[in-house]
């Protein structure tokens, strides 16, 4: 019986492999030509300004308390015990916690707004304080309430369902892309107009997923009567180790924008991106092999099929392999490839592109050993490393950056020097769980 359900399981990870290459390679397309059509549309400056804005808002998922990754492994784990009632129940305080979550976020935000001066956090005059004010108040609007709509990914993750987060990930960005186009042929430049139709065509895709998949699948519709405290206090209690990680990745990941518009200006966040979106090829096609393995992970822990895990792991480091042939050919052909990509020269610094190799490397490693050590939720050594990761990012950017002579890349050297902890510790962890097992 376990070796039927291994197989099962290695079949519908092959099947969501299949579904999310080609969603996946469609929303890559279109996430790439949306960058020089936007750069194009608003110009260096405030494309760094809008670039730099999206960093900072979305700090709003760190207010969802882990609620989303907690619901995804409970729902896994609620399954592998053959319990759709207990899944529904999961999904219903879900939405319940996240709802309450962003409505209270949504008021606090757009009152303390008022008193922040944002030509000052965006490093720049181009744009009058209100006008900023109003183009961050409508981002953080349109994203909490589509924040509170993808809660739907979390429900697919759990239901080993990867390809239709995939999915939602291709409609969001094809109707980014048409509207971005839109703006561009048809309207003067507005960094007011771009939020809004940015906004909508983010909305749009979770809002309309959500509608079809729960019309065709009635026994997981989230219920208000399903609610209880016992079902919040399982989810908040592994959410909140998630959370904690989550602050981690937000603050690394996040303050990289923010510290290059300080320490050069946001009209430096344009080569930065597009270097980051180039490389980001590498990390997007490893997460279409690892992201599904998560609930498959969880699905097998609690059946304590070892054996599976331990064979996907070591076919997760063959591949790291040739991952890392491919990040030294993107490395040695970066510059050709975005000046012919953007249709201009950016000057790129190569020393960035070379710092931008070694984050992926980094990113990639972590990701085969966070992803198992994520579904069966021993979380402590990725909380320990990345609490420390928190406090060392920062300070370590500044000094390559003032004390080192070092440009932009030193701030990706930072990042990378960071998330090192975890590509040690983390990896010893999974390994040694499960020899010992």
């Amino acid at each position: 019986m376990s070796s039927l359900i291994s197989i099962d399981r290695t079949n519908n990870y092959y099947k969501q492999l299949k579904g999310s290459f080609i969603f996946k390679a469609l929303a890559v397309g279109c996430s790439f030509l949306i960058i020089p059509i936007m750069i194009k549309y608003l110009g260096n400056e405030q494309y760094g300004i809008w670039s730099t804005l999206f960093s900072i808002v979305s700090w709003i998922v760190l207010f969802d308390i882990g609620i989303g990754n907690g619901l995804r492994n409970k729902i896994s784990e609620s399954l592998a015990r053959d319990d759709k009632e207990e899944a529904q129940n999961y999904i219903s305080t879900a939405y319940v916690l996240l709802g309450v979550i962003c409505m209270t976020l949504l008021i606090i935000f757009l009152l303390a707004s008022d008193y922040v001066p944002w030509q000052i956090v965006f490093n720049t005059l181009i744009l009058s304080n209100n006008e900023l004010k109003i183009v961050v108040q409508l981002t953080a609007s349109f994203l909490l309430i589509n924040f509170w709509f993808s809660l739907i990914n979390q429900v697919f993750n759990g239901l080993q369902k990867t390809s239709l987060v995939v999915f939602n990930q291709f409609l969001s960005n094809f109707f980014s892309l048409i509207s971005t186009y839109i703006l561009y042929n048809f309207f003067e430049t507005s960094l007011l107009k771009l939020a809004i139709f940015y906004g909508l065509s983010l909305l749009s895709a979770s809002f309309l997923l959500s509608i079809w998949f729960y019309n065709n699948n009635k026994e997981f519709i989230p219920k208000l009567r399903l609610f209880h405290t016992k079902y919040t206090q399982s989810i908040l209690s592994l959410g909140f180790q998630f959370f904690i990680i989550q602050i981690a990745v937000i603050i690394i990941f996040t303050t990289d924008k923010i510290l290059i518009t300080q320490l050069f200006g946001p009209e430096n966040i344009a080569s930065y991106d597009v270097v980051f979106k180039f490389f980001s090829i590498i990390t997007i096609g490893f997460s279409l092999i690892n992201t599904p393995l998560w609930s498959a992970y969880s699905d097998a822990y609690h059946r304590n099929d070892f054996e599976w895990m331990e064979k996907t792991i070591k076919k997760q480091l063959k591949i790291y392999l040739l991952i890392i042939m491919v990040t030294l050919f993107f490395s040695f052909f970066a510059k050709k490839f975005i000046n012919l990509w953007i249709g201009v020269d950016l000057n790129v610094d190569l020393k960035l592109i070379y710092a931008m190799s070694g984050f992926i490397l980094i990113s990639v490693w972590n990701s085969i050993f966070s992803t198992f050590i994520n579904a069966i939720g021993k979380l402590n050594v990725q909380i320990i490393t990345s609490i420390i990761a928190i406090f060392i990012n920062i300070p370590l950017s500044i000094l390559l950056v003032k004390y080192y002579g070092m440009g932009v890349y030193g701030v990706t050297i930072a990042t990378t020097l960071s998330l090192s902890l975890f590509a040690i510790f983390g990896s010893y962890q999974a390994i040694r769980i499960i020899k010992l097992r």
